[in-house]
């Protein structure tokens, strides 16, 4: 299989010549486009996640070792979170080379958070299927860059920080609403602001509620970090 124009550059900006095309082309086709000639990238998404998650281990044990399982289990969620594959997803312009039904496109799927994120993990088993766990760690150690030197700050659970700084103003727990949900089942899209009694908001877009509230709830501490 030849490489499309789109998925080539893509690959150059990986920094990867595929010996197996077909790889790259199954990791960048969303399941909106998929057929039976044209399998999609859930398979890939799963193994992805697991070699992510070995590396990221790996990484953060040999960087730190005196740090206890409790200092290790925050960082390293903070690396392999949807959040942060969709960071590097974009720095990629992954987005630009992936393969969406009409309906995904038009929703504005190429600036999903959550199908960016299953796709960088699908394009990470791509590589490890067509080179190998060298090249897999390489292209980790090489995406994710500083991030890993970053992570304490990284790993702050944003929800609690908030309700922290809410709480130590004499106002009432920060209230998380879901605004909007667009998308198919298998990719919804959840819009979820976030308010204080001051009246301070923000708003968030994810593809779980969860990630909504802790982007919605990152964006606003830095709002007022900045006293802005």
């Amino acid at each position: 299989m030849k490489l499309s124009a789109d998925l080539s550059a893509f690959a150059a900006r990986l920094g990867h010549d595929f010996t197996r095309p077909e790889l790259l082309h199954r990791a960048l086709t969303h399941p909106s486009m998929s057929s039976p000639a044209r399998p999609d990238n859930q398979r890939l998404e799963f193994l992805g996640d697991r070699v992510l998650g070995l590396v990221m281990a790996e990484a953060l044990y040999q960087a730190d070792k005196n740090a206890s399982e409790g200092q290790l289990a925050p960082r390293f969620n903070a690396l392999v979170r949807k959040e942060t594959c969709a960071e590097v997803a974009r720095a990629l312009d992954l987005g630009a080379a992936l393969k969406l039904g009409r309906s995904e496109m038009l929703s504005g799927g190429r600036r999903k958070e959550a199908i960016l994120g299953d796709a960088m993990e699908a394009v990470i088993a791509a590589v490890y299927l067509d080179a190998g766990f060298d090249a897999a760690r390489a292209l980790i150690l090489r995406e994710w860059g500083d991030r890993l030197h970053r992570v304490d700050a990284d790993a702050r659970d944003a929800k609690t920080m908030l309700q922290e700084w809410a709480q130590a103003r004499g106002q009432t727990p920060p209230r998380y609403l879901e605004r909007a949900r667009s998308g198919p089942d298998h990719a919804p899209l959840f819009t979820i602001e976030v308010q204080l009694d001051s009246g301070q908001t923000e708003t968030a877009q994810a593809g779980s509620k969860r990630q909504a509230e802790q982007q919605a709830a990152r964006i606003l501490l830095q709002r007022l970090e900045a006293g802005t």
